[in-house]
């Protein structure tokens, strides 16, 4: 998973991942947010949803403490991120900050 996960990152267009457990109430209210964001945004941003119980050990390498975690990355480094239940305008506001870097 970990050269796949590098090649997801490495992205010119930005890449919001969230970090999401089956069992979690708040990442499931999460997802029709996802889902809008997506809708509004197109082409604009790549959203990769990724479960933590399946994927435990890139979930311990990304350092991630608690779920729902999201994280925007572009061209492979990592600009932002944040845990916890978070508007689309929040999330949409870090992925319009991570367009104008280089």
């Amino acid at each position: 998973m970990k050269s796949s996960y590098e090649s997801l990152i490495n992205s010119p267009i930005p890449v919001l991942v969230d970090f999401w457990a089956p069992w979690c109430g708040p990442c499931r209210t999460m997802h029709p947010v996802l889902d809008a964001l997506k809708a509004e945004m197109g082409d604009r941003v790549r959203i990769v949803k990724i479960d933590v119980d399946k994927n435990t050990a890139l979930a311990v390498q990304q350092k991630v403490m608690g779920v729902p975690m999201f994280v925007v990355y572009k061209n492979g480094r990592e600009l932002w991120r944040e845990a916890g239940v978070l508007s689309k305008d929040a999330l949409r506001r870090a992925v319009e900050a991570a367009e104008k870097t280089a």
